[in-house]
């Protein structure tokens, strides 16, 4: 919590916090009557911190004649409601001008809660003259999360819509519809993207570009045309998971109404869509992938473009604590896989972009960049098209599994856990595969995929019980 208050009190720090976290600002019918109680020590930090995470009000005490100085310092910068909780009248009186409410004793409308389970505080809220504040022992065994569960639960919602909400009337479609069909769309354009590569690799412009045919590869080096299968491969492997990551935040997220399901699928579809402006480094314009731009953006901005539906998510009963924390080290994790493969989209990216090769491809080909552009000029900016292309899709698939491991971790969520499975299987396996096949098992080069695989596969069987439980 000290940490959380360093933050908030830098300029700009509690939109951050807020933002990383995702807990957008309470109703404030919710807020003014949940928050918690906290005693002299480290109530300037919970003022600082709590209020970002969902806490409307916070209880100050038991305070003594000798906190008094002390409490009047704490509130004076206050962004939410203050009790003071005073030991005796006097110093009631003395903190009276300074807290929003100065009490002595126990208050039937205020409701001190000792255990994390969030039935309890959901029940308590439901009566509309009570105030909810969770103990110590609350926020150190729930964490700060607590609050935004807790207000998850009390939401009022309604049914999540089905098929059934598609007309005949594009223009009257769902938002959750045009994200999924975005999602089916990049599922397709990786399948064909693969059974090309698979089949002639080499289409007319790529030929008209190069002046090449495969033939030609082979004569310039036998084993060109199985690195750029093996490079092709990976990125329509990178586009399928995409597919089945925005497809998942449709179904699961935007149809739901859930707010970070938009933020999620927003931040990721424009770096993705973004790296069509890698032909200006390249200098080679592929017309498919254009094609598939122009087609599916459009679709894109309809689905993120709007604001977000109203709440239709179902809160599921909690299941055991213990299940919980095994899934948070999971949530951990997958966070870190994201964060990873977004590390390595980037670098990918500049790779791409700048030196092309790195040593254990000039190993593989056997050869140099320098005897590949005296062949043909036109060869190098072609391999750094796909490998910049690459690159970008990678950072876009990881954006959206790191915002789907920090914000859609919640129990009975089952489409988050089969989302990020599925997408796992679309992008690792087909990478290993084609590896072992050309021939192309540089360890260290395939070192990080095989640790992503490593601690997804960790990651999502410590968070199965727990998301996709039943009851």
């Amino acid at each position: 919590m000290r940490a959380l208050a360093a933050l908030t009190s830098l300029p700009g720090g509690a939109r951050l916090v807020a933002g990383l976290f995702d807990h957008p600002r309470p109703p404030a019918e919710t807020a003014r009557r949940l928050g918690a109680a906290v005693p002299v020590e480290v109530a300037r930090d919970a003022i600082r911190a709590l209020p970002v995470q969902g806490a409307g009000v916070i209880e100050i005490g038991p305070v003594t004649p000798a906190d008094v100085p002390q409490v009047r310092r704490v509130v004076a910068g206050r962004r939410c409601q203050v009790i003071v909780r005073a030991s005796t009248p006097e110093v009631a009186a003395q903190l009276a001008p300074y807290a929003d409410r100065v009490v002595t004793g126990d208050e039937p409308d205020l409701i001190h809660l000792v255990d994390p389970a969030i039935a309890p505080a959901a029940a308590a809220l439901a009566d509309p003259d009570v105030t909810v504040l969770a103990a110590p022992a609350v926020l150190v065994a729930a964490g700060p999360g607590w609050f935004q569960r807790v207000i998850e639960a009390v939401t009022p919602t309604e049914p999540p819509g089905g098929l059934r909400e598609i007309t005949a009337d594009p223009r009257r479609w769902p938002q959750w519809w045009w994200g999924l069909l975005v999602g089916l769309g990049m599922i397709g354009a990786g399948l064909g993207a693969a059974l090309i590569t698979i089949g002639p690799l080499l289409l007319w412009y790529d030929k008209g570009y190069l002046g090449m045919d495969r033939r030609h590869l082979d004569a310039v080096n036998q084993n060109l045309a199985p690195f750029l299968q093996h490079d092709r491969i990976t990125m329509a492997g990178t586009m399928v998971a995409i597919g089945v990551l925005y497809a998942g935040l449709a179904w699961g997220g935007l149809r739901q109404g859930w707010v970070w399901a938009r933020k999620a699928y927003l931040v990721s579809g424009l770096v993705g869509f973004s790296t069509l402006f890698y032909f200006l480094g390249t200098g080679f314009v592929e017309p498919l992938h254009t094609a598939v731009t122009v087609v599916l953006f459009p679709m894109f901005l309809l689905a993120t473009w709007r604001r977000p539906m109203p709440p239709r998510w179902r809160v599921r009963p909690e299941g055991p604590e213990r299940l919980r924390r095994r899934a948070l080290i999971g949530q951990l994790l997958m966070i870190v896989v994201g964060l990873g493969l977004l590390a390595g989209g980037a670098v990918v990216s500049v790779v791409g972009l700048t030196e092309v090769f790195v040593p254990a491809d000039l190993t593989f080909l056997g050869t140099d960049a320098g005897h590949l552009h005296a062949v043909n000029p036109r060869l190098v900016p072609f391999v750094a098209h796909d490998r910049a292309g690459f690159g970008g899709a990678l950072m876009a698939a990881a954006l959206a599994v790191t915002l789907l491991g920090l914000w859609g971790w919640r129990r009975g969520e089952s489409w988050v856990w089969w989302s990020l499975a599925a997408a796992a299987a679309a992008g690792f396996l087909p990478a290993v595969v084609v590896h072992m096949i050309i021939g192309y098992t540089d360890f260290v080069h395939l070192a990080p995929v095989y640790l992503g695989i490593g601690l997804t596969a960790l990651a999502l069987t410590l968070a199965r019980p727990h998301l996709c439980a039943r009851r």
